[in-house]
Parts: C-alpha cells; structure tokens; sequence
C-alpha cells in the first residue's frame, strides 16, 4: 500500500491533512510528540501553514497514499550563518497502517536529500529514549547518538529523556572518518 506512495513538501493548501495527522500522532504516540492533542488541534490555520509553507528555512515532507497523507516529516533551520548548516528534523510521523513497509526509511532519506538541496550539512534530531523502533531506525540510516537531554518531556508526573542524533551529510563523520 505505500510502496507507491508520493513523498513531496507540503505547501498551504495541505494545512488540513498535516494538522489531522499531527492530532493522530499526539493521541496515537504522545511521547512522540511534543505538543498535547488539544495544543495541536487548537493551532488556528493560519498557524499551521506557516508551519509548513516551504522557505529557504524550513520544509514538511509528507508521504501520500493517493490524496491521503499518511506520513509526515520536518525540516527546520536557523537563518544564522554560523548555524546555517544544520538542520533540525522534527514531526516525524507514519500512520500506524502504513508502518513496517519502508515509507519511514524512504521519508527520512527524502528528507536528507532536500536538505543537501537546500546546502545542509547535518541533520538532528531528539528522539524519545524509549522509542526503540525510531532509535533503531535513525541508527540504520546513519544518526549516531552524541547526547542524552534528561527530562525533557513531562507527561502528567513521568519525565522522559531524549537521545539527541545527528547525521552529517557532506560525508564528514565525527571524529574524521568518512561516511560512503
């Protein structure tokens, strides 16, 4: 079902889909996501498409099954030029009914692949400590760990920590070796 699936940047006309998505996401993986259900579902529309309207400095990826989105990621950077070379992947999400196919894999090097477009350097990204699968996934794609951020994310009484990741993308490892 998503081996054919379309993945292009989202533009304004897409607020509807990534904002019901997102909701999903909140209710479906809270830990996920930092917003709650009911911050991601009170975003005015206004708000959510400049989220995603696609600049020099940021982008949303989604991957649609026909006209149905049903994954999504985001890209965003600092327009400092000293930073400028590094880009932060957020929102990263595939609909429950479309995982274990290979769309998160073909999403995320969709995403890699546009920020190269747009002269980035390094990806990063904060995952979950807990989320195993997208640890694991990161991992396969090249992301090495360089950081825990303890209690970042305060679910009723339970902090969670998250693994901060970074994949370069001009072929400098860290440390000096070569990414082929």
């Amino acid at each position: 079902m998503t081996h054919g699936a379309t993945i292009r940047p989202l533009g304004e006309d897409d607020w509807a889909a990534f904002q019901a998505l997102r909701v999903l996401a909140t209710a479906e993986a809270p830990l996920a996501i930092w917003p709650t259900r009911d911050e991601e579902a009170g975003r005015a529309p206004a708000e959510v498409r400049a989220r995603i309207v696609p600049t020099p400095h940021q982008a949303v990826l989604g991957a649609f099954d026909g006209a149905v989105l049903v994954a999504i990621a985001g890209l965003r950077r600092e327009p400092l030029a000293q930073v400028a070379h590094r880009a932060t992947l957020w929102g990263v999400y595939v609909h429950p009914g479309h995982r274990r196919g290979g769309l998160g894999r073909r999403l995320l090097a969709a995403a890699c692949a546009h920020a190269r477009m747009l002269g980035v350097l390094q990806v990063q990204l904060a995952v979950n400590a807990r989320n195993e699968r997208a640890l694991a996934l990161y991992a396969s794609l090249g992301f090495t760990a360089y950081g825990r951020e303890p209690r970042t994310l305060r679910v009723g009484d339970q902090f969670h920590d998250e693994i901060l990741m970074a994949l370069p993308l001009d072929g400098d490892r860290p440390g000096g070796g070569r990414v082929e």
